[in-house]
Order: structure tokens, then sequence, then C-alpha cells
């Protein structure tokens, strides 16, 4: 019953070539004629995948992201893609086709949780809080906490529900839950790759999936944090907290909410040193990379973790820039939380 989030990396470590699971290129051949429902043809292409230091930019926030470099060049080819996040509307239909359970609602095993007394073994998730007042931000369990009976029908606690979030995407699910629906789905995951491609829209080195400005011309281009981080968000893009999908507006591909809202789940295992071991490859260019083997947080050494893309709610240039569209989140493969959902895509033959 830990909490792990995603945190700034600090050190970009050298993995050999050889842990790399890079897969060559598959031909994309005739894309389909009509899109699978609700999703949108991302054409593929080349890009450079990463970013810069955004420190010295305006709302550039204070983490260097290290993890996010070397920038270096990748190809991915053509694939659908959901054009928004998963909603609870979509999830119900999986649940109650398959009766699938979701990992925050199986009771917990005490061999998983040595040392923890039996009456503590409650089912249940990781939820945000917000503090009465502001507290320092150098301690995330001022505003993170296991709440038991937190899952994806009650995503704030036994005391929620889902009425009238059919439209919402659906939080508190792991990576397992993710993977599962996918495949009810006859889709996968997205690899980190394919999701950066897709989030950036055709524009090349952009800050955000629509371009360089936060608020072009004023405008709130996605649901993010506005006033006091943690303890008071003014709401000032249009919603205090989770939005229903689909309420800004899209990027050059037609996809919705790339940048804040809900963390996504992607395909790959989190190495902070992946993107030195891609950028040294022979032929100077990456072609489909699907990540690394295995796992390793030098901040959590021995926890692993999957790569979370897109920044939520939360993000916020007091806390957390994670919103910018070549940056990386990180997490542990069977935690959930209110702000973290998934999208998926189809692979076209």
């Amino acid at each position: 019953m830990s909490l792990r989030f995603s945190a700034t990396q600090t050190a970009v470590w050298v993995i050999p070539l050889a842990l790399l699971a890079l897969h060559a290129e598959i031909p994309s051949g005739k894309p389909a004629e009509t899109a699978p429902a609700g999703m949108v043809r991302i054409p593929g292409g080349e890009f450079r995948m990463g970013t810069e230091d955004p420190r010295d930019k305006n709302c550039g926030g204070r983490e260097a992201m290290t993890d996010a470099r070397p920038i270096h060049p990748v190809r991915v080819d053509a694939f659908w893609m959901d054009a928004t996040e998963v909603t609870n509307a979509a999830f119900r239909k999986f649940v109650e086709a398959t009766q699938y359970l979701t990992v925050a609602e199986r009771p917990l095993k005490p061999e998983d949780f040595p040392g923890v007394p039996k009456e503590k073994l409650v089912p249940g998730s990781v939820v945000f809080t917000p503090p009465k007042m502001p507290v320092p931000l150098d301690d995330f369990q001022q505003w993170w906490s296991y709440v038991s009976g937190a899952n994806w029908r009650h995503p704030e606690g036994p005391q929620s529900n889902l009425d009238g979030r059919d439209a919402y995407p659906v939080v508190q699910v792991s990576f397992e839950d993710a993977e599962a629906y996918s495949r009810w789905a006859g889709k996968r995951l997205p690899t980190e790759a394919e999701w950066e491609f897709a989030a950036r829209g055709g524009l090349a080195n952009a800050t955000y999936p629509w371009g360089e400005e936060l608020k072009p011309g004023g405008k709130w281009m996605a649901n993010i944090f506005e006033g006091n981080f943690p303890n008071r968000d003014t709401g000032i893009d249009g919603f205090a907290g989770l939005a229903p999908v689909g309420k800004f507006p899209a990027n050059g591909y037609g996809l919705r909410d790339m940048a804040g809202n809900v963390w996504e789940w992607c395909a790959d295992w989190y190495r902070p040193d992946y993107y030195a071991a891609l950028a040294a490859l022979p032929g100077g260019i990456a072609l489909n990379p699907k990540g690394p083997i295995d796992s390793f947080d030098p901040q959590e050494p021995g926890v692993p973790k999957r790569v979370h893309r897109g920044g939520s709610f939360l993000c916020t240039d007091q806390y957390c820039t994670r919103y910018m569209v070549g940056t990386r989140g990180k997490g542990e493969p069977s935690t959930g939380s209110n702000h973290l959902g998934f999208r998926c895509v189809k692979s076209i033959p």
C-alpha cells in the first residue's frame, strides 16, 4: 500500500544496447479506408523525441526534465489512436462483458505486505486530497493518501460514485487493468514513441501539443491546475479537478486532451537512461522503439515502473509541468490514482 509517483530525475545512466527491446520497422501497408469507432489515423513519420530543459521558458516550471534527453530521432509507422482517453462508460462495458475485477478492487495478499496488520489489508487506491492550507511542496503525502474502497467505481473513495461521469476518463486503473481493457477492445497501449509522435500533432519541436504558448490568445488549451498548488485549484480553465473528455481543442491529428486531465499509461518500461541508448544506435534513428526490456528508477531502485505521459489536472508550473509534450512520467504498474487513465492504439496492417 505504498505511494509511488512521478518525480524529477537527476541523472542519466548509460544502458548497453543489448538491453534494448527494439523491433524492426513493420511496413504499414495500405491504410484502412474507415477509422475504427472513436479512433483517428496517425500518419507515422520521423520526429525528434524528448525535450530541452524548460526552466528558462515562460511557465517552464522548476524541473530540468533530465530523463527526457538527449533529444533523439525516431521513426514510427502509421497507427490508429483513440481520439480521447477511455471513459467510464467504455470501461463499464468492458467490465460488464467480462466481469473483470480491477487491481484496486481485489483482496490484498498478506505476503505482498509483510508486517502490515491483517485488518489494514483492505482494497483501495491512492487519492488526491487538497490540504486546507498551503504546505511545503517537498512532501507529496501532504496531498496524497491511500483510501480504502477507492477504485474506478469510487474514484475518490467509498463516498464517491460515477453518477453523471460517463464521459469522464476512467481513473484508478493500474497498468494491468489498462492492458486488459485494450486486449478486450482489440487494441493495445501505445508505445512511448507513438504517444509522443501523436501528441505533437505534426508540430516539430513544439512545447505543447498546440504550439509554443501555454495560453495562445489567452485561451486555455488543457485542463491543468491553476491557483495555489496543492490546496486551491481555482478552475479558471473551466474545471477544478477532472474534466469530461474532449472539452478542449484537438491537436493537429484530431486528438483531445494529450496534455493535462489525466496521465496516460504507455506500454514501455521506464528507465531514465533509455534515450541515451536510442541516441547511440547505429544508423542514427530508432525505428518503432518499444522501450527497454526492464525498468530502473534511481530514485526507487528495485521498484519497476512503466511510463506515464501527458500530465494531469494536477500539473502546474509551481510543481510539475509534465503536460509539456516531450516530458515523461512514471509509475509502479499496480498503482492507480484518481489522476491516471489511458487511451489505446491499434496497428495498421
